[in-house]
């Protein structure tokens, strides 16, 4: 549960979120240009969390607080 109240993750779901909510509503507009720009933040935005809870883990277990 300590994971999913951690800032990083609440930061990712928060972004996911507004780029999906982006390219949905660009979707509805025709603009289907800004929603594949919002679908790829979209995916971005999990590999940055993904990439930010490996370089914690990876510092953890350098610090041999693992």
């Amino acid at each position: 549960m300590k994971k999913y109240l951690s800032r990083k993750f609440i930061i990712c779901v928060a972004a996911f979120l507004g780029s999906l909510g982006t390219s949905i509503t660009a979707l509805q507009t025709g603009n289907k240009i800004v929603a594949v720009i919002g679908l790829i933040c979209s995916m971005f935005s999990a590999a940055f969390y993904a990439a930010c809870e490996a370089s914690v883990d990876r510092s953890k277990k350098e610090d041999g607080n693992e």
